[in-house]
């Protein structure tokens, strides 16, 4: 069992060849014959960073839910932002959603999948917000898929161990930065053993069954099918995968099962989506596909803390003429300070936009912590509010928005910019999504950058506000 950093050229050699046939016009064909929607519950807006040409939903009403069930699109995304909350939040939030979606497919007769989408670092409310979702659904599950591969992300599963791409070594997800997070920090690489410890031990890792290399890499679709129909009372089911092809055969296997009959829920990263709904990829965006507006500068909000955003916020500062203005969080923890703070800043800003030049705001480098994981996630989502109430000073239009950190994006989207439906163009980056605001919102029409905290290189926000300046 390899857990220690692996070359990743020479893990990847070590693996059986793929599969060798193109398996989505089968998949497209399967779920086009069981008209089954693909219903994502996003806890945090960077899961829709595989997709393109799909919906997203900032709430979740009977209504509007049964609206986008009888719509063409074969997914949509619900946004719950569920990761800044604490547990029971999120499971009341969860059950809320999963009992309106029950409600709405009575309604319409359209038959779902719900996808538990979540970070593919192993971070979130798991299993609690998985167990709430599925009480709430009114449906008995055969099993739970655990699938965290993310190939845009660098995140592999191999040997069931789940690895972190990092400078050209697999490094095992326990031993990276996001193990260590204050809220939802963890031990174990190995997602079986990852099931025990989030569980408390109440399901042991012998009893989760694994789709292995050698089931999707020789047994192909078919010993798939076989191994997921003999799952059945919520079996915890992890997915090894290190390829989009590896995908397809996973996802044809479990379309087989699920026309016998079994019925699944789905934990995982954003690249099972892609498969599931029998999307196509697409090249990135080019900049004439997302049209900035014409005039003005972009605005780019960081409020992530993990290393990898510093090291980014770091270069795109350097980039001429960008103007780089801190918040600082001392300041707009203390209520006596914060509107002050956030008034100096928000001048600024419309300052910087309104000369058409490019704007990061970033909130101050240091991490405040509280004694427990409550305490962390209040802090976060005070900060988060401070950027809000800064986004809701402005007075000039940006070019274009970008939000750095899952929290940061969602909060931006509903709080901020009243966000009710967006549209998913694609991606601007491999694993950064780009969305087009609907009519409703404050800003009508604007590219919206949802930047993840933990994607991209050291460059990739610098190369992203380079890309989208103005052009001779």
């Amino acid at each position: 069992m390899r857990e220690s950093p692996q070359s990743k050229k020479d893990l990847l050699q070590s693996l059986p060849p793929e599969w060798p046939v193109d398996l989505r016009p089968e998949i497209q064909q399967e779920i086009r014959s069981s008209g089954r929607k693909v219903v994502v519950l996003d806890d945090d807006p960077t899961g829709t960073q595989t997709v393109h040409s799909i919906p997203v939903l900032t709430g979740w009403n009977r209504e509007a839910l049964e609206t986008e069930l009888q719509n063409e699109s074969p997914v949509f995304y619900i946004l719950t932002n569920s990761r800044s909350l604490p547990l029971d939040e999120a499971q009341r939030l969860n059950r809320e959603i999963g009992s309106n979606l029950s409600d709405a497919a009575k309604g319409t007769g359209r038959d779902y999948v719900v996808v538990s989408r979540s970070d593919s670092t192993l971070r979130g409310h798991f299993p609690g917000e998985v167990e709430a979702l599925a009480d709430s659904l009114g449906r008995d599950f055969d099993g739970w898929i655990i699938n965290p591969f993310f190939l845009e992300g660098g995140r592999y599963t191999i040997d069931d161990v789940h690895y972190v791409e990092e400078g050209g070594s697999l490094t095992p997800a326990g031993q990276t930065e996001f193990a260590r997070d204050s809220v939802f920090g963890y031990r174990s690489s190995n997602l079986r053993e990852w099931v025990e410890e989030k569980t408390g031990g109440r399901i042991s890792s012998k009893g989760v069954v694994s789709i292995t290399m050698e089931d999707l890499r020789k047994g192909g679709p078919d010993r798939v099918a076989d191994k997921l129909k003999t799952l059945n009372r919520n079996a915890q089911c992890v997915v090894n995968a290190a390829s989009y092809r590896d995908m397809e055969v996973f996802v044809l296997g479990l379309l087989a099962a699920e026309a016998q009959g079994k019925r699944f829920l789905y934990r995982t990263a954003a690249s099972f989506v892609q498969v599931r709904g029998g999307i196509e990829p697409r090249p990135l965006l080019s900049r004439e596909e997302i049209g900035p507006s014409p005039s003005g500068g972009g605005l780019v909000l960081v409020g992530s803390h993990v290393p990898r955003t510093t090291s980014q916020l770091q270069a795109v500062l350097a980039v001429h003429n960008v103007t780089g203005l801190e918040v600082k969080v001392e300041s707009i923890l203390l209520e006596e300070s914060k509107i002050s703070e956030l008034g100096r800043v928000a001048r600024l800003v419309d300052n910087a936009l309104h000369a058409g030049k490019d704007v990061v705001v970033y909130t101050s480098r240091k991490l405040y912590t509280a004694e427990d994981s409550k305490g962390n996630l209040l802090i976060g989502r005070r900060i988060s509010d401070g950027l809000i109430t800064l986004l809701r000073m402005l007075s000039e239009k940006p070019r274009y928005l970008l939000a750095k950190g899952g929290i940061t994006a969602s909060d931006v989207a509903t709080k901020g910019l009243n966000v009710k439906r967006a549209m998913v163009l694609g991606q601007i980056l491999p694993g950064v999504p780009v969305w087009r605001l609907g009519e409703e919102c404050r800003l009508p029409g604007l590219a919206y950058i949802v930047f993840p905290g933990n994607v991209g290189n050291s460059e990739a926000v610098a190369d992203v506000v380079k890309m989208l300046r103005y052009t001779a």
